[in-house]
Order: C-alpha cells, then sequence, then structure tokens
C-alpha cells in the first residue's frame, strides 16, 4: 500500500469519526486531494476502502458521501446488536481469559482519557470501543455469531452516536465497560448479558433522540 493512500485513508477517516465531516457530506476527491496533500488516486483509494467499512457511501453519477443514517436503519442495527451482543457477552463471562480481561480494563481508561476534557477524541474513543467489544465477541469463541455481529455493527453508525455523546452519556458508557469487567471477573453470565443490554439500550436512545427534530 502506498503511505499517501496510507496517509488519506488515515486522514479522511479521522475526519469522519470525529465529525468534522458530517453524515451526509459530499466527499469530492479534489477538495480532499488538496486539504491532505496529496493527488487524487490516492484518495479514491482511500475513499473505496472507507466504503468497504461502512463509512463512505458511493452514488451513481454524483459521487462519495459520508454515510448516513436514518432511524429505520439505526433500529435494525440495535435491535440486532441487542440479540446478539448480550449473547456473545453471556458466552464471553464463562471464557475471558486474565489477560484479556486486563486489555479490557485498558481500553475503558483509554475511552475515558479520550472522552471529555482537553484530550478529548472520538476517533480513538470509537477504535478502543471497538477492540473492547471485539475482545469479548472473540471471547464468546463462536465463530458463525462473530462473523453475523461483524457483518452488522456498522462502524459509522457507532462514529457518529459518539460524536454527539455529552459528558453524561460518555461517563454512563463507561460505567456500563467498567460494570461488564466486574461481571466478567465474577464469570456472571446473566449479570454481563444484563449490563451489555443496557449499554446498547443507552446507545440507542442517544443516537434516536439526535434525530428528533428541535421544536
Amino acid at each position: 500500500m502506498a503511505a499517501s493512500e496510507q496517509k488519506a485513508y488515515e486522514a479522511i477517516r479521522h475526519s469522519i469519526l470525529t465529525g468534522a465531516y458530517e453524515s451526509g457530506m459530499h466527499l469530492r476527491a479534489a477538495n480532499l486531494a488538496d486539504t491532505v496533500g496529496v493527488s487524487r488516486t490516492p484518495v479514491r483509494e482511500a475513499l473505496r476502502r472507507l466504503h468497504a467499512e461502512g463509512l463512505v457511501e458511493f452514488f451513481e453519477n454524483r459521487g462519495a458521501f459520508v454515510a448516513s443514517w436514518s432511524r429505520d436503519d439505526a433500529e435494525e442495527v440495535f435491535d440486532l446488536r441487542l440479540v446478539l451482543e448480550c449473547h456473545a457477552a453471556n458466552r464471553a463471562a464463562l471464557r475471558l481469559k486474565p489477560e484479556q480481561i486486563e486489555r479490557l480494563v485498558e481500553l475503558t481508561d483509554q475511552m475515558e482519557r479520550h472522552s471529555v476534557g482537553p484530550e478529548r477524541d472520538i476517533a480513538i474513543v470509537t477504535d478502543a470501543n471497538n477492540r473492547f467489544h471485539g475482545i469479548i465477541i472473540e471471547a464468546a469463541a463462536n465463530k458463525r455469531l462473530s462473523a453475523i455481529i461483524s457483518s452488522v455493527v456498522e462502524l459509522s453508525l457507532v462514529s457518529r452516536t459518539f460524536s454527539i455523546y455529552s459528558d453524561v452519556a460518555f461517563s454512563r458508557s463507561i460505567a456500563h465497560h467498567r460494570e461488564l469487567i466486574e461481571a466478567f471477573c465474577e464469570r456472571d453470565a446473566l449479570w454481563a448479558a444484563g449490563v451489555m443490554n443496557n449499554h446498547l439500550r443507552a446507545a440507542h436512545h442517544v443516537f434516536t433522540a439526535s434525530l428528533r427534530p428541535v421544536s
């Protein structure tokens, strides 16, 4: 992979995850090339990679746009995540290794550092969150479950949700992560599944609230 393509990919991805490039924004290759400081070819390759991740949408004769979400889209994804990830948490509670739990603590600490204040960075928070949930899914030790969740969880929806989180919402999310870790340490599958349920429902409500028209 060319260094210029990686540079374009990282720059555009960061701008999407942090909300600098908002949902539905038209991503013009020429403008992006000028902003990033590369030619149009690596920008186009970067956009294809971001499309594969669900962060960018292509429309015939219109070009590339930051992926957008409707209420119905979000409902479908969150409904599926509730079923699948609660089951994953249930299974993982009995299978997580001590070193995996330690990594969950590290990732939660990282989220906390970068969710509020001057170090707030939604891209870092999103990546740490994805790694956190990824460890749980991996520990569930079910290849089919892992494949289904991977096809359901949309990074663009996760990042957009985080971009609208208040400090209170982030505090609640991190508290959920820490309670999940407690449940895993106790090997309590039902507790873990219950916390995951509350965690995903809270995220769902934050996102759907952002779609309501301001009166």
